[in-house]
């Protein structure tokens, strides 16, 4: 009796547990934590970090062709006024007059700031009148001179007086030269009282109004009574790599070498190559040039950002891929070339320059060669693929380049 009761409840016991274990199944397959039949339950997870895929792997390619690439280079600089001139008074002297706006456009020439003048025109009164009297007293030697020559030619004059005559002449003569002179240092002090603009540019800000005092032996930082910049044209100051070095020297010797400075609305501002340091910099390997740019239309302001484009010419028959398709390893640059349609090969390359999206290569591919530039990140060297070639996009058209 008691052999049958505990089989009873053995049996019980197993059916609970079955029907438990069912429940648990159909809660989590409701769910989505347990696949829902066999099938699915022995096919491998998907995506899992560190097992890929099964077959070859999907990637897009291009071939590669040679063709006639721009030699640009692109660097990012700054902008530069090529002069910016601190105007200080040169004399001591009270400011009586601003004939000019903070921030104006000014012309070579215009009048900035007028100085109290008075006292020097005062003295440089004086020193005519004073330049008058030796003039009139000079004619008056002369006079005696002659006079004391006609009365010796006669036998009725002395020779002491004659040379006294003369001597007298040209002191006068020298004290007259003498009176000159100070009177040019008066009417240079004179031209100081009148500040004109010493090139074309705009001026900034004017912290001294009508009314100053100005020292000539205040040499602090507040002293300057404005500061013009050259802004037409203007430089741009950038760096570019020693390795374009020789073929940018090269470009020089064969005339101007253009330069264009790309703006933030996408225009280009023209310009040519005005200058190049004399100096590699050991610590970036990078020259320093400049660009000399047109700017009537005040695009480019000093201390701003630009990019900037230098043209050194043509490249025919350049190797190009697309940007995306070069990866960094630890040897330098690499790609994936396609082998017989099938399998994907790392391959070593060297970079010339980068520009529009397209990396042109120096060495590592041939004409013909197909490269991977989507589905790198699934391919290691050997990787079976399934290649598709990338549509061929539509010509874009050219910006214009200076």
């Amino acid at each position: 009796m008691r052999m049958a009761r505990v089989a009873v409840l053995a049996s019980v016991a197993v059916v609970v547990c079955g029907a438990a274990f069912i429940f648990r199944q159909d809660i989590e397959r409701k769910l989505g934590f347990a696949p829902a039949n066999a099938a699915e339950q022995a096919r491998p997870p998907a995506g899992r970090p560190g097992r890929p895929a099964a077959g070859p792997v999907p990637v897009v390619v291009v071939s590669v062709a040679p063709k006639s690439m721009p030699i640009i280079v692109e660097a990012v600089g700054t902008v530069q006024a090529i002069s910016s001139i601190p105007l200080k008074s040169r004399i001591d002297s009270q400011i009586m007059k601003v004939h000019v706006e903070e921030g104006a456009l000014v012309k070579e020439g215009d009048l900035l700031f007028e100085l109290d003048n008075r006292t020097l025109k005062a003295q440089l009164g004086m020193i005519e009148a004073t330049i008058r009297k030796d003039q009139a007293q000079i004619a008056q030697a002369k006079r005696d001179s002659a006079r004391a020559d006609d009365l010796l030619t006669r036998g009725a004059g002395t020779v002491v007086t004659r040379d006294t005559n003369v001597t007298s002449q040209k002191a006068l003569e020298a004290q007259l030269e003498s009176d000159q002179a100070s009177r040019d240092n008066i009417v240079a002090q004179l031209s100081y009282t009148e500040i004109r603009a010493p090139v074309s540019g705009r001026i900034g800000s004017i912290p001294y109004k009508a009314g100053t005092i100005v020292r000539i032996a205040d040499n602090t930082a507040t002293s300057v009574l404005a500061t013009i910049n050259q802004v037409d044209p203007i430089f741009v100051q950038f760096a570019i790599p020693q390795v374009i070095l020789p073929d940018l020297r090269a470009a020089m010797t064969r005339g101007d070498v253009k330069v264009n400075a790309l703006l933030d609305d996408g225009t280009r501002q023209p310009g040519a190559m005005a200058f190049i340091e004399n100096t590699v910099d050991a610590n970036t390997g990078t020259v320093g040039a400049k660009a000399r740019i047109g700017n009537a239309n005040e695009a480019l302001w000093p201390g701003q950002f630009v990019k900037a484009e230098v043209i050194l010419g043509n490249e025919s028959g350049a190797l190009s891929v697309p940007a995306a398709a070069v990866q960094l390893g630890a040897q330098g640059p690499y790609v994936f070339v396609i082998k017989d349609g099938k399998t994907a090969e790392v391959r070593p390359i060297t970079i010339k320059r980068t520009q529009g999206g397209e990396s042109v290569v120096g060495s590592g591919l041939q004409a013909g060669d197909s490269v991977v530039i989507d589905g790198q990140l699934r391919l290691v060297n050997g990787a079976p693929v399934a290649a598709k070639q990338a549509p061929v996009e539509a010509p874009k058209p050219t910006p214009p380049r200076g």
